[in-house]
């Protein structure tokens, strides 16, 4: 019989409101709410603005959550999977061996009629040991070298990469030689990913197939991991810009371009 899977609420959205009031609403039976400002990220800073957090404090935190490396754990979100990527990567990367999205988030569960709770569960901590590697990496040098030799994506909103809006960084505009590849257009209307074939030919149009070397990067390193994802889902193996573009500009030398 396999074992009781760990199930995190990780609804968040970057202009709120915050998570765990969505989660006391109404959340997954046995659901415990992972904080990704906290939980899944380390403090903002030189680092960008959800740099990955050191393997003691995630260790920390995954435990608090009840993780163990020997249960599975399914990560879900409102219904488009961007938080619930960032949980996936993040775990994923620090060596937990089973890490599951639900497609459609909670959304999809209620749409379906199933049950929900109010309660907090209690929760027996967990063994989890955060090892990390588990997951391909980009620094940012890197990354700006991906940029010109391999295919880098841009997962920000088309506006945002061409520089003509930037409501949350203080400089606008992309790493020179990325491709735009806006997350939105992973999903369906309802926040499920696409089927694989069809996200084939989406990144294989942008030029990111199996045989290229291909990375991934966003405003703060949370898109990003839905990007890598849905490349996972087509077929294609990224690495991530964890620090992406909040931390790209932290260093003035840096180029940035604009424009499509």
């Amino acid at each position: 019989m396999s074992p009781r899977p760990t199930v995190l609420d990780v609804r968040w959205r970057l202009a709120g409101p915050p998570g765990a009031e969505s989660y006391r609403e109404g959340h997954l039976p046995g659901a415990v709410f992972c904080d990704l400002d906290t939980d899944l990220a380390g403090p903002p800073g030189a680092g960008g603005r959800h740099p990955l957090p050191s393997p003691e404090r995630f260790q920390a935190a995954m435990r608090r959550l009840g993780v163990s490396g020997s249960r599975p754990v399914v990560v879900y979100d409102d219904a488009d999977s961007t938080a619930a990527a960032r949980a996936w990567w993040t775990l994923s990367y620090f060596g937990h061996p089973d890490v599951r999205v639900l497609d459609g988030g909670y959304r999809a569960w209620t749409e379906a009629r199933l049950p929900v709770a109010k309660d907090e569960p209690e929760v027996a901590p967990g063994d989890f040991t955060a090892t990390p590697g588990g997951m391909p990496l980009l620094t940012a040098d890197e990354a700006g070298a991906l940029a010109g030799s391999g295919v880098l994506l841009d997962a920000r909103a088309a506006e945002r990469y061409r520089g003509e809006v930037e409501p949350v960084d203080p400089v606008a505009g992309h790493i020179p030689g990325a491709v735009s590849a806006p997350t939105g257009e992973n999903v369906d209307a309802s926040g499920r990913f696409l089927p694989p074939e069809r996200l084939r030919a989406r990144f294989a149009a942008l030029g990111a197939t199996e045989t290229a070397r291909v990375g991934a990067y966003c405003g703060s390193g949370v898109t990003a991991s839905h990007e890598v994802l849905a490349l996972r889902l087509a077929g294609v193996p990224a690495a991530l810009y964890a620090g992406s573009w909040s931390h790209w500009i932290t260093d003035p030398a840096r180029p940035v371009a604009t424009g499509g």
